[in-house]
């Protein structure tokens, strides 16, 4: 314990110094590699310290590492430029409708008490925990603040995760996420893999737990405009809800063809 607190207090002291009167402290800049990561780091801690964050989160940024196969799983995602089929194959799509459609039936009073609060029916749900981590089976090994932070830092990305690391280091202040958290390679966890921002949004108790994972991506899709009795499909009015879960036109389509074959329609 003495050591971790000794480890804030140098941290704090050295964002201290690039902070203090008679400095010139840049913003953050971002790189393509590795070479560049420490400074960044210590730029962008000053930064954050003066916008709130306390001393727990900025000493676990400075633990950070570059996260090399993050950079390499942003650079190769392959998957999203197949055609329909071919995703939904690669994916195993059979597999997660047959699964879901088991996992309706032996959990229907869970997903009986969240179409009745959010209006969001199994199959969409279902869906989404199949795909996205294969019912809890792949949740990802990567350190998730490593993985956040090397992609604020890296050029192709930095603003869309500069705003997931300061809410990643939000939760680890409230003590709501660990820096050891582990999660997939872009910073996701969970078991239906949320980001740090929609965590803060819309997350509810632990989401390595299968019911709070569930039931917070049902309120992310109700406050994305989801209704309830509506349809899901492309051209229906909560397929928007589903666009908003992921960019992605293929994944978006294959959730609302399993989520259609595991309702039964």
């Amino acid at each position: 314990m003495l050591r971790g607190r000794q480890l804030v207090t140098s941290v704090l002291a050295a964002i201290a110094m690039m902070a203090a009167p008679g400095t010139q402290a840049d913003a953050a800049q971002c790189g393509n590699g590795p070479g560049g990561f420490e400074t960044w780091k210590r730029e962008f801690a000053a930064e954050a310290q003066g916008k709130g964050i306390g001393a727990t989160a900025l000493g676990a940024l400075m633990q950070t590492n570059y996260a090399s196969a993050t950079i390499a799983a942003d650079r190769g995602q392959h998957s999203f430029r197949l055609s329909l089929e071919a995703f939904m194959a690669k994916r195993g799509a059979t597999t997660i409708v047959a699964r879901g459609r088991s996992l309706k039936q032996s959990q229907a009073a869970l997903f009986s008490s969240i179409q009745q609060r959010y209006g969001v029916p199994p199959g969409p749900l279902i869906a989404i925990w199949g795909m996205e981590t294969g019912f809890g089976s792949q949740r990802g090994n990567q350190n998730m603040l490593s993985s956040i932070a090397t992609l604020a830092y890296d050029c192709r990305r930095p603003e869309f995760f500069t705003d997931q690391l300061y809410a990643a280091l939000k939760l680890i202040d409230r003590g709501s996420l660990s820096p050891s958290q582990r999660g997939s390679m872009h910073g996701e966890v969970g078991q239906t893999q949320f980001m740090p921002k929609n965590i803060l949004a819309y997350g509810t108790g632990n989401l390595d737990v299968a019911a709070n994972a569930l039931t917070s991506t049902a309120a992310f899709l109700r406050a994305h405009g989801w209704r309830a009795g509506a349809g899901y499909q492309p051209g229906e009015p909560n397929f928007a809800a589903i666009e908003a879960w992921n960019a992605a036109q293929v994944y978006q389509k294959a959730i609302a063809i399993m989520g259609r074959q595991i309702d039964g329609q």
